[in-house]
């Protein structure tokens, strides 16, 4: 029997819901049929791998540290098979800015943007209204603020004593429109979904509240959009450099006939309101096949 650690939890922002993602997943490979060991990773999560000494790694961290290469570059030093993308293709997608670079130059379209820091953002605007700051190398919308239309100042929330998001920012473009979503395994793209919200925008409540958001499968596009997007969001898998599963996130205006990719995830959620499992069981897969193909999936030098 082949023993698994499920690594999650974690530190980072993303916290809770790495440990749904994670418990999740490690209900499901025991459901299939593994020995699986429950890692919340610490900061000692060599020693706790050590203590474990499983065959491979499913790794359920979001977030800062567990999904930008660190954990991956551990794995990698320990000789520890594990699941999803490798170092430099994690750390590539984890970077907005970077990730981005990697998008033009492989011919996808994306919005205008401008490196910024914290200070700088709060000063002035970056960029002509609207438009969107977030961090550099934040998931699950933390840290996003939206400057609307006719907005007078910058936004100063950048400022206040609950920022916890760092200095690194980038001003991005607001691209109106519809909020479109592809996951990728291995090498396919599994469907489009589109995401509505009565919020402000996807935000960390809309993502993870049960009804903060309304996930429709298949989105209700032309067809060439529909095309665009599934060969956008692997065109973007293969060009980081991605392994397993990744979600690739889209706007599309249809005022203007305009799809831009917007980022690549190289963990996706794994909870009860995610996107990647809602897809695989449209394209047929089962949470619990989903989770062995990902475990089976696992190595080293990714």
């Amino acid at each position: 029997m082949k023993r698994v650690a499920v690594i999650y939890g974690g530190w980072s922002s993303e916290r809770e819901v790495s440990l749904s993602s994670g418990r999740q997943m490690a209900n499901a490979a025991r459901a299939a049929g593994y020995d699986v060991v429950d890692i919340d990773a610490g900061r000692d999560l060599a020693i706790q791998l050590a203590e474990a000494a499983p065959d491979c790694v499913l790794n359920g961290l979001h977030g800062p540290w567990g999904e930008d290469g660190c954990v991956q570059g551990l794995l990698e030093f320990m000789g520890l098979p594990y699941s999803h993308s490798g170092v430099l293709a994690s750390a590539l997608a984890m970077d907005k800015l970077k990730s981005k670079a990697v998008y033009r130059d492989a011919g996808l379209t994306v919005a205008e943007d401008k490196r910024v820091t914290r200070a700088e953002a709060a000063a002035s605007h970056a960029l002509k209204p609207p438009y969107v700051v977030k961090p550099v190398a934040e998931g699950s919308s933390f840290g996003v603020l939206i400057v609307r239309e006719g907005a007078n100042s910058p936004p100063q929330e950048l400022l206040g004593a609950g920022w916890h998001y760092g200095d690194n920012l980038m001003a991005e473009e607001f691209i109106p429109g519809r909020e479109l979503t592809v996951g990728v395994l291995g090498d396919r793209a599994l469907a489009v979904t589109e995401i509505t919200t009565l919020r402000d925008y996807y935000d960390f409540d809309a993502k993870y509240q049960a009804g903060g958001s309304q996930h429709v499968i298949p989105a209700n596009l032309p067809a060439h959009v529909t095309d665009a997007a599934m060969d956008a969001a692997l065109r973007a898998h293969q060009a980081l450099g991605c392994r397993g599963a990744t979600r690739s996130d889209f706007r599309y205006d249809d005022k203007r006939d305009r799809l831009v990719i917007l980022e690549t995830n190289t963990q996706p959620g794994m909870t009860p309101t995610s996107l990647v499992p809602e897809q695989a069981a449209f394209a047929g897969m089962s949470f619990g096949a989903l989770v062995a193909w990902m475990i089976e999936d696992a190595s080293c030098q990714r």
